[in-house]
């Protein structure tokens, strides 16, 4: 009997709970300790953030990485770098946190949402091609839950159309693709830091790309666009933002760096033997990993066909399991209101209604309809590097309980 019904729970967890996440340690300890005894925490003169933006580019092979103070912000950098005009489009994913578009309103940008993809949970390829128009200036690929968008396929679009792709790896850090590190596939790769993520500074960012030009761009933009190599009286360029990261995040993300590759090669492995152990169970799609790629399992999706996706969580909860439906419950231009009612800039409604653009999102039950089945079947199952393979095994058994039950 489910212990939604009045049954046992399939795991106690006041007797036995799931292990928490503990990302800090002694390493980090000793470098906040270090970089507080300098007396400086600002990032310029400071003696650990360019330690740390030279040691996350060499990690990626990158020539230029820039930090910043969140996700969030790292998107924004990659964005302001490429500068769009006002109205100018950004094709991005349908399920994303708003911090992808935020940016994307902030530089007077409007953002056009393609369909997923149910096989692999991320942004459709031909779907972003047929939304491309003229007024396109950027692709932002987002890699979901930490598996690869298809990035052969989107890097080609890019090259043969000739429309900058940023990669939103907020959720993908260390995550390959046919061999090759996410980030590194388009022309801009970003990073959030945020305490979730598999490595953390409890908030912070790094965009880093190959390209000189962009380089300079989100060093400046990010930073004001305050010119520090012009002698003299201080001058700035064109609008830019306050992003800079501090001595503090640089001092627990060198820490943080060195223990990524053994967090996600963790979290690969539970996610892959918890996928093994829900493989076969009628009415349950595991989670999805794009041909060519390694997930690193930021969370685990999986999907429910023939129960509520609501119901089945539930039910997983009250067995113990730590469970969601829905992730964001609707899609991103449904559930926030500077899309689906144009609250952006007091009254204006710009860049919606605006000279610069034909596109609203008056007629939004009528988009990305993959999308919206795919988030009315979706449901979450969070662990951490920190389960043991017992742990994944009592999750595995409590949704096949609750599969059987319901």
């Amino acid at each position: 009997m489910l212990a939604l019904h009045g049954g046992a729970p399939f795991r106690d967890t006041k007797s036995r709970p799931f292990p928490a996440r503990t990302p800090f340690g002694e390493e980090e300890i000793r470098l906040v300790t270090k970089a507080l005894r300098s007396q400086n925490l600002f990032r310029w003169g400071g003696e650990l953030t360019p330690v740390f933006e030279n040691r996350f580019a060499e990690t990626y092979g990158a020539k230029h990485a820039v930090g910043s103070t969140s996700g969030t912000a790292a998107l924004h950098v990659a964005v302001g770098a490429i500068d769009p005009e006002p109205g100018d489009e950004i094709i991005t994913s349908a399920i994303t946190d708003l911090g992808t578009i935020i940016p994307i309103l902030y530089q007077n940008a409007v953002p056009v949402f393609a369909d997923m993809d149910p096989e692999t949970l991320t942004v459709d390829p031909d779907d972003v091609e047929r939304l491309i128009t003229p007024r396109t200036r950027a692709v932002i690929a987002i890699h979901l839950f930490g598996n690869a968008c298809r990035m052969d396929a989107l890097a080609e679009i890019s090259r043969r159309r000739g429309i900058p792709l940023i990669e939103d790896c907020c959720q993908a850090h260390l995550t390959r693709y046919r061999g090759r590190l996410l980030g590194t596939w388009g022309d801009v790769g970003c990073f959030s830091f945020q305490q979730s993520k598999h490595m953390t500074t409890g908030d912070g960012g790094m965009t880093i790309t190959n390209d000189d030009a962009l380089g300079r761009s989100m060093r400046m933009f990010a930073d004001k666009n305050y010119d520090r190599e012009r002698q003299g009286p201080r001058m700035y360029g064109p609008l830019g933002m306050n992003y800079r990261i501090t001595e503090l995040h640089s001092a627990v993300g060198l820490a943080q760096l060195e223990k990524l590759a053994g967090v996600v090669e963790s979290r690969n492995r539970l996610g892959n033997r918890l996928t093994d152990g829900i493989a076969h169970i009628d009415g349950v799609v595991p989670a999805p990993v794009t041909p060519g790629a390694r997930h690193s399992y930021w969370t685990y999706p999986m999907r429910v066909t023939g129960f509520s996706a609501e119901a089945f969580a539930e039910a997983l909860q009250a067995e113990g399991i730590g469970a969601s439906a829905g992730y964001i419950g609707d899609p991103i231009y449904q559930c926030s209101a500077a899309l689906a009612d144009h609250q952006t800039y007091g009254h204006s409604r710009f860049p919606f209604y605006s000279q610069y653009t034909e596109r609203t999102f008056e007629r939004a039950n009528e988009l990305c309809p993959r999308t919206r089945k795919l988030l009315e079947q979706l449901v979450l199952l969070p662990f951490n590097e920190n389960y043991t393979d017992g742990d994944i095994d009592d999750v595995a058994g409590a949704v096949r309980k609750v599969a059987s039950e319901l």
